[in-house]
């Protein structure tokens, strides 16, 4: 699933071709997609609309409507692209949801698996509620992270994944911050020292800041709107590294389940 640097190179590349456009019109052919309000009600209400802004909460894209705000979730296989009405890309063979916009364009929601959604609201938080915070911003607080440690006996790693402890880290960004940390994944969080969890705080945000330098992590369907890869997984210290040696030592990566996830860490790095 797309995370934070994936979704924030997704929302910059749409927003120059996306801005200043309106909807024309609206086709999907996978009712599940338009998750709120229902799909004939959607297309009532979004036909007409100018875009103003494209920006990212969490793993969510928010696009500013003259009324409304389209929220469009990736979730495992989904890519959003703008293209020329009549032109054709290979991610068109799983387009289930598309918007005819003026000057000839349209917004394609391309979603192999169909877990993608879009939906039209005026309230975000109460469609996504309880989300944590924005890990490269000031609400990301050191205090309050270490406080919030404390309530929690569970895995590191697992708290990492919750999206209501810190938004929009996911498998790749967990094991990376937390090789970066030096920090067992099946550590409960609430065994971290001082500095340990200072250590955390920034590897998350380092983890997070260089998979958006590179554009994000093509591992699986992820791809920038304009079809073209990112390069993190060039660059992965610990995830997708099972059995490669540790950049920092040379012990081979080792891998486990956390949270029924696919966790890497050295175990030499990450003493459990």
């Amino acid at each position: 699933m797309p995370e934070l640097p994936e979704v924030e190179t997704v929302v910059r590349g749409l927003r120059e071709p996306l801005i200043g456009r309106t909807v024309e019109s609206l086709w999907y052919d996978w009712a599940r997609t338009v998750r709120s309000p229902d799909p004939a009600s959607f297309a009532a209400r979004i036909v007409g609309q100018t875009f103003h802004s494209v920006e990212r909460r969490a793993k969510y894209i928010l696009c500013q409507l003259d009324h409304d705000l389209l929220v469009v979730h990736l979730k495992m296989t989904g890519r959003l692209y703008v293209t020329d009405a009549d032109a054709a890309h290979e991610a068109d063979r799983w387009v289930h949801f598309r918007l005819g916009l003026d000057g000839g364009k349209q917004l394609r929601f391309s979603d192999a698996r169909k877990f993608g959604f879009v939906a039209l609201t005026d309230n975000f938080s109460a469609l996504a509620p309880d989300l944590g915070p924005e890990p490269l911003t000031e609400s990301f607080d050191l205090k309050a992270m270490r406080a919030e440690l404390k309530r929690h006996h569970k895995a590191i790693k697992a708290l990492l994944l919750d999206q209501s402890f810190v938004a929009g880290v996911g498998n790749i960004y967990a094991d990376e911050a937390l090789h970066m940390a030096k920090i067992h994944p099946l550590r409960p969080a609430d065994s971290l020292t001082n500095a340990e969890s200072k250590r955390l705080h920034a590897a998350i945000r380092d983890a997070l800041s260089q998979g958006i330098e590179r554009e994000g992590a093509s591992v699986n369907w992820y791809r920038k709107p304009d079809g073209t890869t990112g390069s993190a997984q060039n660059h992965f210290r610990a995830y997708d590294r099972a059995g490669q040696p540790c950049p920092v030592c040379g012990t081979p990566i080792e891998k486990i389940r956390v949270a029924q996830r696919g966790t890497h860490y050295c175990p030499v790095c990450q003493k459990g």
